[in-house]
């Protein structure tokens, strides 16, 4: 394009303004709200990750039931526990398990214990845990260390425990490490303090309110004698926790003398199943609004394709004047199809800037007022998607422009010089 080409497309779109900035104004609406869509979606996916909070998505946790069927002579409803002695034979029987964490937790499930420090107290969650559960549940140490096998071994009164415990037993600042907490009538020195990694608050507060003892002082110091409450479990790479969980199941079953079809005495949470599920929405999400935007952009650039044609309608003496004086007909294809891309991409950039721009603004309010939390943070858009909206943006002020330049040429130059 040269000089004289760019002066001919700014006089024809100036012309006539309004129609022009309407025109450009459909383009404008299409890419932007492809791009506010799509980046919408991305900050769903966050929030979506964020909500998982840092948990292994190879996981799967395990527990006992009552018995539905009966079998070997036991009855239906019968209550059975895992045992210690579940942990190798299931290492040796399922060699896919990439961690196998057992645990056990005063009061059952989301239960709490009484938790005191001097004149200070507090309910909070007290497990029994192995040093592998770091690995399905990651979280940050901010002072001294998480359990080890040595705690294990000699059934040590030690005790990680999480912020929330910090904050309601200690003052600020005060250092926690070699400090004891007394927890139902038993004592527990602190060697280490956490905070969790999910970017959840609620979660997060949830995983703080915890206190981590080795599980071998939780079955001693509770009587539970070898008694597990339930298994952490994750799987190798490349191998799905779903068939791992299986195999784990089928093996307790068997151990405990349960129905092998007794899908009801073992109950469980699949991390990867759900966390599947959730990716399959969202993808579903982002295709749809991928698509919405697609064809909201490409009802613009028809109406591009629209007003060229009517372009076209008023120049056709112009074109006749430059037919008869030897103006070839892909010259004259070329500056109309040329006027059609610049007006398609002028006003697609625009509304790219626009929403990246609104995006970024979103994401700064969101960070400056209140703590991201719930199912939508940090939305934004990915490179790729900007370069392929730009792509069909460029593609489409292409086919907005070829109706309307075959017209062009189509109509021969003597009867061009007569039309009024």
């Amino acid at each position: 394009m040269d000089r004289d080409q760019w002066q001919e497309i700014l006089v024809v779109l100036g012309r006539n303004k309004l129609r022009t900035f309407l025109t450009a104004f459909g383009v404008f609406w299409g890419i932007f709200m492809l791009v506010i869509m799509m980046g919408s979606g991305k900050g769903l996916q966050n929030g979506a990750n964020a909500g998982f909070g840092g948990t292994a998505t190879n996981s799967i946790f395990i527990w006992t039931q009552l018995t539905s069927m009966p079998y070997k002579g036991f009855k239906r409803g019968r209550n059975f526990n895992f045992r210690n002695s579940d942990v190798p034979a299931l290492r040796a029987a399922v060699p896919d398990i990439e961690v196998l964490a057992p645990r056990c937790q005063a009061g059952g499930h989301r239960g709490s214990a009484n938790v005191t420090r001097g004149v200070k107290t507090g309910a909070f969650n007290i497990y029994g845990d192995y040093p592998e559960f770091q690995q399905v549940q990651p979280s940050e140490m901010v002072q001294g260390r998480f359990l080890n096998y040595n705690d294990l071994r000699d059934k040590r009164k030690i005790c990680v425990i999480g912020m929330e415990v910090y904050n309601a037993l200690y003052s600020s600042g005060e250092d926690p490490i070699g400090t004891y907490i007394k927890a139902q009538g038993i004592n527990y020195k602190v060697v280490g303090l956490f905070k969790s990694k999910s970017d959840d608050p609620n979660r997060s507060e949830e995983q703080e309110k915890a206190i981590y003892i080795p599980l071998t002082t939780f079955q001693q110091a509770y009587n539970w004698g070898d008694i597990i409450g339930w298994f952490s479990i994750t799987s190798k790479d490349g191998v799905s926790v779903t068939e791992v969980g299986d195999k784990v199941k089928s093996v307790l079953k068997e151990r405990h003398k349960v129905n092998p079809e007794d899908d009801q005495a073992l109950g469980s949470w699949n991390m990867e199943e759900a966390y599947n599920r959730m990716m399959s929405l969202l993808t579903g999400i982002n295709l749809l609004s991928l698509i919405v935007g697609t064809l909201t952009l490409l009802a613009g650039a028809i109406g591009v394709s629209n007003i060229m044609l009517v372009i076209v309608k008023e120049r056709t003496r112009e074109f006749g004047v430059r037919r008869a004086l030897g103006a070839t007909p892909s010259s004259i294809m070329i500056q109309v199809i040329l006027e059609s891309v610049v007006l398609t991409t002028a006003a697609g950039i625009i509304g790219i800037i626009c929403g990246v721009w609104l995006l970024e603004l979103i994401t700064m309010l969101m960070n400056s007022f209140s703590e991201q939390s719930g199912f939508f943070r940090n939305p934004g858009v990915e490179l790729s998607i900007v370069l392929t909206a730009l792509f069909i943006l460029i593609v489409a002020g292409v086919l907005a422009g070829i109706i309307p330049a075959r017209k062009a040429v189509s109509v021969r130059p003597v009867e061009a010089l007569r039309y009024e």
